[in-house]
Parts: C-alpha cells; structure tokens; sequence
C-alpha cells in the first residue's frame, strides 16, 4: 500500500506540474519505477554497488540496441509500400 500511494503522489504531482505529454509521463514513470527497482535491489544486497552499477549500464545498453531494431524494422516496413 505504501509503494502505491508513493507511485500516485508522483503520477499527481505531475499532473499538477502540468506535464501533459503521453512521452513525458511515460519517461517519468519509466524514471519512477527504475528508482524503485534499484531501491529494492539494493535492500536485498543481492549484488554490491559496484556490481550492480555496471550491470544496470549493460542493461542500459541492452535496452538502446532493442530501441534502435526496432526502430529500423518500423521503417524498413513503412519503406516496402
């Protein structure tokens, strides 16, 4: 129940904020939810910090090679009209 509310406090305050754009909320939920897995992560001290940093910049990575293929299969499919 606590992390809900945390996570609507953040969602209304940027509604008050007047962030209206769907990319806007979309990359600030994005931003709220990684914090939050970081939090969890660190309080299970499953990895140490060093660890784990390196791991979250590989994932990072990851994460941009997956947008870029993506990216090119949309155009490479508009493309074949």
């Amino acid at each position: 129940m606590k992390n809900s509310k945390f996570v609507f406090d953040k969602i209304t305050k940027l509604f008050e904020q007047g962030l209206i754009s769907s990319k806007d909320i979309k990359n600030e939920l994005m931003t709220i939810l990684k914090s939050k897995r970081d939090e969890i992560v660190f309080k299970m001290k499953l990895t140490s910090k060093d660890e784990f940093e390196v791991l979250s910049k590989r994932v990072e990575n990851l994460e941009k090679k997956i947008g870029q293929i993506k990216q090119k299969k949309k155009t490479k499919s508009a493309r074949k009209s």
